[in-house]
């Protein structure tokens, strides 16, 4: 019998854990048997010790059987999946699973809520009226096998050990082990069933990790034990300095998303993401040859109208309007007060305070401070300026979608002081900034 004070004892002490020990400890966590103070001393002592990669790895696979695992061996095609840090406009996911559905790619992207100043793919879909994330297995199972790709919630049985420990995480200042942040995201991925999995880590002032060294400490260390535990995987550093796109809030987002997907305009910056991510992920499927060829096909499904067919068909078998890209004005909900925000002085924006952004959105209303929360889908930004971009008297910094014009001017000023401005224009900043294991 392992005892679990003993193995925590062995961590505490810097003694690397075995396998078995790992094992035995998540068993105690999904049963019951090691209580909270055992757990938040656990997660101590990673957090103060780390991990190498073959504990990781044991822990991440611990995880991951510890609930349902999916099983999509049996679809004739390949199952991919993505995964963000999340970021301030980050609606990629959005575009990218009805893209690489279009590629003939299968697409089970089970996603999470907001976290802290950074919004959540499940509450942008949820500002779409009728859409359901909390979908059954063997309704899943259909929407991925007649759609192509549905995005939804994890649900309470897959990974629960991973349930559990994240909620103490979160209360014991523990939440920025790379090791547990590694084992927290890969499990749940590994229990998803995905072939092969791409991962959008982000960099910059809208981050989770804002320093480019932790951010490549978390990439390098993702990929690296996925492939330990048996799952194709990259990632992508890629550029949150800013807003990715010009909106940020729940139902702007969706709409900006459909607005890509239906061929419209689109923001370089978030374009250049969603078309590198997609690549890599046809890549590692098999359904590209290179990326340069997976970025061509994806852009054609882009341009061809077939990845915003396959979003209407997904928003549709979720519960949906069927006619949502085709008349979203119609369905998404829109703010009672829309202002804009204009600079202190006009020049060129040189820098921007992504958290500040994320953190105006929260004030408004539009995202969580405490677990359950309902949030205002209506609220939040467009129109943002990206660096380099010239403002002014005629050209506002962003514009605001609140639900009263007081609400409004109470977000004003940090919004006004989120955008440095200078008399010279910054060198461009790339939006894909390196690529972590690639072949």
């Amino acid at each position: 019998m392992l005892i679990p004070q003993e193995i925590i004892r062995k961590k505490r002490d810097g003694v690397p854990l075995s396998a078995p020990e790992i094992e035995a400890l998540v068993a105690g966590l999904v049963d019951g048997s090691v209580v909270d103070a055992q757990v938040g001393a656990f997660a101590m002592a990673v957090c103060l010790r780390g991990m190498s990669r073959e504990e990781t790895v044991a822990l991440t696979r611990a995880m991951a059987a510890s609930g349902r695992r999916l099983d999509w061996s049996d679809l004739p095609g390949p199952a991919l999946d993505k995964h963000s840090t999340g970021g301030i406009g980050d609606k990629v996911s959005l575009i990218l699973a009805p893209l690489v559905a279009a590629c003939g790619g299968f697409v089970p992207m089970l996603s999470g809520r907001g976290l802290g100043h950074t919004g959540g793919t499940l509450d942008k879909l949820e500002s779409i009226p009728g859409l359901s994330v909390e979908v059954e297995p063997e309704r899943l199972r259909r929407i991925v096998r007649e759609v192509g790709c549905a995005i939804v919630g994890a649900g309470p049985d897959l990974a629960p050990a991973d349930r559990r420990l994240y909620a103490i995480r979160d209360v014991t200042a523990t939440v920025e082990s790379i090791p547990l942040i590694t084992a927290s995201i890969l499990s749940k991925k590994l229990a998803a069933g995905a072939r092969a999995l791409i991962l959008d880590v982000k960099v910059g002032s809208g981050a989770f990790l804002p320093a480019r060294e932790d951010a490549r400490a978390l990439a390098e260390s993702l990929v690296e034990v996925a492939r330990g535990a048996g799952l194709a995987c990259r990632a992508l550093l890629t550029d949150m300095s800013r807003c990715l796109g010009r909106t940020a809030g729940n139902a702007l987002e969706v709409a900006e998303a459909i607005a890509v997907l239906r061929g419209e305009p689109a923001d370089p910056a978030l374009l250049e993401v969603t078309l590198a991510l997609a690549a890599e992920l046809l890549v590692m499927g098999g359904l590209a040859s290179d990326p340069a060829s997976g970025r061509a096909r994806s852009a054609e499904a882009l341009a061809s109208g077939a990845a915003a067919e396959r979003f209407a068909r997904m928003v549709a078998a979720q519960g949906g309007p069927a006619d949502l890209v085709d008349r979203p004005a119609r369905y998404l909900p829109a703010a009672a007060a829309t202002c804009p925000v204009y600079p202190s002085r006009s020049g060129y924006v040189t820098a921007i305070d992504g958290r500040a952004l994320g953190l105006a959105i929260l004030e408004l209303g539009g995202g969580r401070t405490r677990p359950g929360e309902t949030i205002d889908a209506a609220v939040g930004l467009t129109a943002v300026a990206a660096p380099g971009e010239l403002v002014g008297p005629e050209r506002p910094v962003c514009f605001v979608h609140a639900r009263t014009s007081a609400d409004v001017e109470a977000v004003r000023p940090r919004l006004r002081a989120a955008f440095a401005i200078g008399e010279e224009k910054p060198e461009a900043r790339a939006a894909v900034l390196e690529n972590i294991g690639e072949p």
